[in-house]
């Protein structure tokens, strides 16, 4: 059982440089604790995250870690020239001494979107494209790719990963169809939601992988291959009275920056968006949330650990309008007091 660190980088309430910097150390308490990896969402236009261009922010985390594996969980491919990214996942690759993990996806918030003059159909179009155009250029040294939406004619391909053939594969999704699509491709997969709705996109992926008749390599850190993981937020404190005093209004202001654009415009969101409860007491209800002292926050992981036959966690610590102290304090606490009992699972 491996743990990973998520982070949407919301917006907190402080001064933007401070929030960077205390990010920064934020990740680096994670490296120093051993956690396997830290994600970072992308997102544009909502106070849900404050870092649109990921690959800027986690440059700076790769200069103050060593060890933690670093990426975001998701790049919106419909957003980026596929050339130019090539060439941003080959720097990035380099300068974390192979630490990438390269989350992909085609985003889920049809306004985002819209701000770059993509509706959904389209940007599902350009992902697929996208993805090929990605998975080529990093694995040869010339690129030539004929499409609808990008043509390329032996481009050079003069930098290329560090990692052979390309840093690991990430795609997360909340529904069966968008599971079985990660399963498919082999690509190392979390889900988020109540235990009932990840359940079922956890076989909706076990299924798609195992018709794939092949394992992408013993090279892989986890058992049978690929992540299979769940996404969680967990707050530790020293009672769990305390860790529900903490979590409430960072939790209140996390919720309400997730769902800002989808009220605006008066529009359902997706799944996870429509079943993400609006207090932390119901999210804890429902097991997307755990608060509590080490001992209950372990008892309870274990349980869905369990349930869910998963082999990586992801967890975010630091939401909304958390002090930076608290979060400090909730990680590290999990680091010393929670993962030990829980990497045997």
């Amino acid at each position: 059982m491996k743990f990973g660190v998520f982070d949407h980088v919301d917006k907190s309430g402080r001064a933007l440089a401070a929030q960077f910097a205390q990010r920064v150390d934020y990740v680096a308490a994670a490296d120093r604790l051993g956690f396997y990896c830290y994600h970072v969402a992308e997102h544009h236009a909502t106070p849900l995250n404050m870092v649109p261009v990921p690959g800027v922010f986690l440059g700076a985390v790769a200069q103050a870690t060593e060890n933690i594996r670093l990426g975001p969980l998701t790049y919106l491919l419909p957003l980026y020239s596929p050339l130019r990214l090539i060439e941003e996942v080959g720097i990035f690759d380099h300068l974390s001494n192979g630490r990438m993990e390269l989350g992909v996806g085609r985003g889920v918030s049809p306004f985002e979107l819209n701000y770059h003059n993509y509706d959904s159909e389209t940007a599902r179009e350009v992902y697929g494209e996208a993805l090929e155009v990605l998975l080529a250029g990093m694995t040869s040294g010339s690129l030539s790719y004929e499409g609808k939406h990008f043509n390329y004619r032996d481009v050079p391909m003069e930098l290329r990963p560090l990692q052979d053939p390309h840093p690991p594969i990430w795609y997360p999704s909340s529904n069966p169809g968008g599971s079985a699509y990660a399963g498919e491709n082999g690509f190392h997969y979390c889900t988020l939601g109540g235990v009932d709705a990840a359940k079922e996109s956890i076989q909706a992926y076990r299924e798609a992988y195992a018709k794939r008749g092949k394992p992408l390599g013993p090279d892989r850190p986890f058992p049978g291959g690929t992540a299979v993981g769940i996404s969680r937020q967990v707050t530790v404190a020293d009672t769990d009275e305390e860790a529900l005093r903490i979590a409430g209004p960072a939790y209140k202001v996390w919720h309400d920056s997730l769902t800002k654009l989808w009220r605006e415009n008066h529009v359902e969101g997706p799944s996870f968006a429509r079943n993400t409860v609006d207090t932390v007491e119901k999210a804890m209800a429902g097991g997307a949330h755990i608060a509590g002292s080490p001992d209950t926050v372990a008892e309870l992981l274990a349980e869905q650990i369990d349930a869910l036959g998963v082999n990586y966690m992801v967890i975010a610590f630091n939401i909304g309008s958390m002090a930076h102290e608290d979060a400090m304090r909730s990680i590290e606490m999990f680091g010393r007091e929670v993962m030990p009992k829980l990497e045997s699972l």
